[in-house]
């Protein structure tokens, strides 16, 4: 029961039917508010309680200082978490194993269930090993199934388990499209203390592109799997009442122009106004001019500019999207209904608050690209010939890539698509590059270093070089969700057949749409036959090609690159572009829209200047160019209007947690527990709960602790706990060689997250891990004495162990910046870490190492590891903790060697009364579990 301080509690009454609301206008100033924190004023009024949601959070929202760098802390607690299935497993494993500690401590395990929604669409495992053949989804299909049925019968078995969670099957769609296709509410309703309340739909998501529903005005973005669990098991976030930036939109697109085009001009802009950390308000008079699908590939890309959301206020168009895709007339009524009644309809004469405006005439976008590494370096298609010469022949395009940074945190995502999480003291990246298109207009072509090499393909002989294109991929949800673009791309695959022309042999083409309604609406205006003659058939509905799941290249393709040293391209329509992350072969990588995709394929080469280059000749001899062959936004209009219909989305959606005939053939034990099964690699019971007794032990001091690795400055979360390849020399590679997995079939570190033994072996087992126990060496090495041997991490840390002797890390500025992700608190806790010690915390992963259980302590200003003279060598104990309640705001760290022994001051980094709860139970999911036990 709210604590309704505000006297905010009124009624709402749709079709008969009464909901409770919070209304915003009780609350002073809340009118000036954008958007995003009206949501966030909501979240609060409704969920005040006097103890974790307090009056005071309310009215510093109310108060917001748009100027403020810094402002108040906040308890949020979304409607829902959505997951995928790379980082959705390890919170469904945790849930699975609260049941086993329940039972095991005399509770009934049924209790342990989401208390809000769980939503986890299974999208992040599918692989274009088979392309341009009938039949290659089917293919594609079965190999998935065979890779991944251990994680699949786990999430089958929660499917049926659990309440209030649903698991959307494999090769159903991609989460975010199917999130703003079905999932969303945008005003959601629940039945709370016997009455039925109306509020903003809210989540959080274990994906980096969750803000994509943003476009539909729901707010969302990307948590690591620590926080989503905690909000799945009904425990508030915290957050600090963000900075927001207005982003003014005024005229319309010019002819020709695409989505694609306007979130590519969008990501280039962002990103030198900078908006770490910040939310982004869509408003103004162009609002209305955006359709709902180009707002949600706006919402698609905030982690590519780095905001944490990027949204769009609800509006007529909004109503429309919700009716196009089959939501009940009702909805759409008390979606209307509220946000009117709550002052959160668009007004584009009324401007908000904000702390920073940006302005975009939207008549000013042009064709892009953008790459070859970075999602930000937009490239007019006009100068996309001369940019790629330029590159070959060497012009430098280079930049320093931060630790920690945005370009890093998007690079080390793959393939997991780890939310970003980048501490606020972070040096900024640097900003786009702008492309200087000075040289190539006075027809002199730029010289590159030519390479060709003769590939026999079909028994034809085909030269290939520098710049060629040999990945063309339709993927991703950010491009996908987007009916314009995709029956733009339909129409022009069909007019260059029609023309006889045809996509070049060498290029791997691949169609792998984020819902099945788009192959549906393809199917109905007749365009699939087009695509398919082009090479683009259906590979899967999934990330693929976007995650780096693109499978292998065309066989004698991957031999003449590799031989030949060959600097090849690929071009998507996806939303990140890393260098060896779409391919390992494939160096440069261009985001495009679905049409120049296959534009691309026809052509070949990056060489094709496509504004002025035939694509190739007709029957007749006669050159085609791209304008003979580019719809028309009319056309395009026509055909969508033709071929979508509300009845498609309901048809398509009816049976969407139905499942093929692998996913309803797996066999799914019964029961309230799930049946680990010791040969699985994997999903194995965590062993978080080893030994919990019913009650919390007291809180202790840490005794005679040694370091396990001394660490500097930007130590992120990649470094603690990777997420790409196994090495087969590693411990990981080591332990799944023993139960008999061959190396081919390691898969990632992102897709073996259900499996405690894989996660603590890859804890610190980053190759550029630099641990300066051991100068000079890089990965997951220590050292356990001056003059030991240099071992593993994992070794050293089981023989730690095996002797009782706690362990802590030392570390610089912003450890635990880059991504948020999960195991880089559990891993470390796993390997026998009782406390972190470091110059200063990336926020988010400090909350979960307090979540896990490990103390993290901040050295006073000034202090470093350096400056104090620690070796590493030392003995370390932290003492002040045992026997104080609450703990205290400062600790002392003794320091024992062989020179004598030392008092420092750190300031514990417990913060919040919450965080101490987690603490002194061990962690959250402890805390959790005693707490409903309590309740029984």
């Amino acid at each position: 029961m709210s604590s309704n301080s505000f006297d905010a509690r009124s009624e709402l009454t749709i079709d008969g039917q009464a909901y409770e609301i919070f209304r915003l206008d009780a609350v002073e100033g809340s009118a000036r508010l954008p958007y995003s924190l009206k949501v966030l004023l909501e979240n609060l009024l409704r969920n005040e309680d006097g103890r974790l949601v307090t009056a005071e959070q309310v009215r510093a929202v109310g108060s917001w200082d748009p100027a403020a760098e810094a402002n108040a802390e906040i308890q949020y607690t979304p409607a829902r978490v959505l997951m995928q299935d790379f980082t959705g497993v390890p919170c469904v494993v945790d849930l699975v194993a609260m049941r086993d500690a329940m039972s095991e401590l005399g509770g009934d395990p049924k209790k342990i269930n989401p208390l809000i929604p769980g939503e986890l669409v299974i999208d992040h495992s599918v692989i274009a090993d088979v392309f341009n053949v009938p039949g290659a989804f089917s293919i594609n299909s079965e190999f998935e199934f065979q890779r991944n049925q251990e994680r699949y019968q786990l999430l089958r078995w929660a499917q049926q388990s659990f309440n209030d969670f649903l698991v959307v099957p494999p090769d159903t769609g991609i989460c975010h499209q199917v999130n703003l296709e079905y999932l969303a509410r945008v005003v959601f309703t629940r039945e709370h203390d016997g009455v039925v309340q109306a509020y903003p739909d809210t989540l959080v998501g274990t994906d980096s592109h969750t803000p994509m529903v943003n476009g539909l005005g729901v707010l969302g973005w990307g948590v690591g799997g620590i926080e989503a669990e905690a909000a799945m098991l009904g425990q508030p976030m915290s957050m600090l009442v963000p900075q927001v930036v207005g982003f003014k939109l005024t005229g319309e697109l010019p002819e020709g122009t695409t989505a694609t085009d306007l979130v590519l001009t969008v990501a280039e802009l962002l990103r030198k106004t900078r908006v770490v950390g910040k939310f982004v308000d869509f408003f103004g008079p162009g609002v209305a001019n955006v359709p709902l699908a180009n707002r949600a590939t706006l919402g698609n890309m905030s982690p590519e500019y780095g905001s944490t959301c990027a949204i769009f206020p609800i509006d007529a168009e909004t109503l429309d999207y919700l009716r196009l895709t089959g939501r009940s007339e009702h909805q759409i009524k008390l979606v209307e209904a509220y946000a009117k009644e709550q002052g959160m309809w668009h007004d584009p004469n009324h401007t908000p608050d904000y702390s920073q405006v940006v302005e975009l005439d939207l008549a000013t976008v042009e064709t892009s690209i953008a790459g070859p590494k970075r999602p930000q370096d937009r490239i007019p298609l006009r100068s996309a010939k001369r940019a790629v010469r330029g590159l070959l022949a060497g012009e430098s395009q280079e930049v320093a890539v931060l630790a920690g940074g945005l370009d890093d945190a998007g690079d080390e995502s793959f393939p997991a698509s780890d939310p970003v999480a980048i501490s606020s003291r972070i040096p900024r990246d640097e900003p786009p590059r702008t492309f200087q298109d000075s040289a190539g207009d006075d027809g002199v072509e730029l010289e590159w270093p030519s390479n060709p090499a003769q590939v026999m393909l079909d028994g034809q002989s085909v030269t290939m070089d520098h710049g060629d294109v040999v990945i063309a991929a339709i993927t991703s949800c950010t491009n996908t969700s987007n009916p314009s673009v995709m029956i733009g791309a339909g129409l022009l695959a069909k007019k260059a057949v029609e023309r006889g022309l045809s996509s070049k042999p060498w290029v791997k083409t691949t169609l792998a749409p984020g819902s099945r309604v788009v192959t549906d609406y393809f199917d109905r205006a007749g365009l699939t036959p087009y695509l398919e003659k082009l090479g683009f058939d259906l590979v899967g509905y999934g990330c693929t090609t976007c995650i780096g799941n693109s499978g292998p290249l065309i066989p004698a393709i991957s031999q003449a690159v590799t031989a030949n040293d060959l600097n090849v391209s690929a071009v998507l329509s996806g939303n990140r572009n890393f260098e060896g992350r779409i391919h390992p072969e494939v160096k440069m990588n261009f985001l495009a829209s679905p049409p120049l995709v296959i534009a691309y394929a026809l052509a070949g080469s990056m060489h094709v200047d496509l504004l002025k280059d035939p694509l190739g000749t007709d029957s007749d001899g006669q050159p085609v160019y791209l304008k003979d062959i580019w719809p028309t936004t009319a056309e395009i209009k026509a055909v969508v209007n033709a071929s979508l219909e509300a009845q498609m989305f309901t048809d398509g959606y009816a049976d969407v947690y139905h499942g093929d005939d692998n996913w309803r053939g797996m066999h799914v034990p019964e029961g309230d527990m799930f049946a680990w099964s010791e040969e699985s690699s994997y999903v194995r019971k965590p062993p978080y709960f080893d030994g919990m007794a019913r009650e919390s032990e007291p809180v202790q001091d840490i005794v005679g602790a040694r370091v396990l690795a001394l660490l500097g400055d930007s130590v992120t979360t990649d470094h603690i706990s990777p997420a790409g390849s196994i090495k087969k020399s590693s411990p990981a590679g080591a332990y799944l060689l023993e139960i008999g997995v061959a190396q081919a079939d390691f898969n990632s570190y992102g897709s073996r997250r259900g499996n405690h033994n894989v996660m603590i072996r890859g804890t610190f087992a980053n190759i550029r891990l630099r641990n300066l126990l051991v100068p000079g060496v890089e990965g997951g090495f220590t050292r356990r004495s001056a003059d030991g041997p240099v071992e593993t991490i994992f070794d050293a840390s089981n023989a730690y162990q095996a002797e009782g002797t706690p362990l802590v890390v030392i570390a610089g500025t912003d450890y635990g910046s880059g991504s948020s992700r999960d195991w880089a608190a559990k891993g470390t806790m796993l390997l026998g870490v009782k406390a972190v010690i470091a110059a200063s915390f990336e926020r988010i992963h400090r909350s979960n190492l307090i979540g896990m259980g490990v103390l993290p302590l901040q050295f006073k200003d000034g202090d470093t590891a350096e400056s104090l003279g620690l070796t590493g060598m030392e003995s370390y104990s932290v003492v002040g903790l045992a026997g104080t309640s609450p703990l205290p705001r400062e600790v002392t760290v003794r320091i024992e060697s062989d020179g004598g022994t030392r008092d420092i001051a750190t300031t514990l980094r417990i913060d919040t009364p919450a965080e101490e709860a987690y603490y002194t139970n061990g962690g959250i999911l402890q805390y959790v579990l005693r707490q409903l036990l309590d309740a029984q």
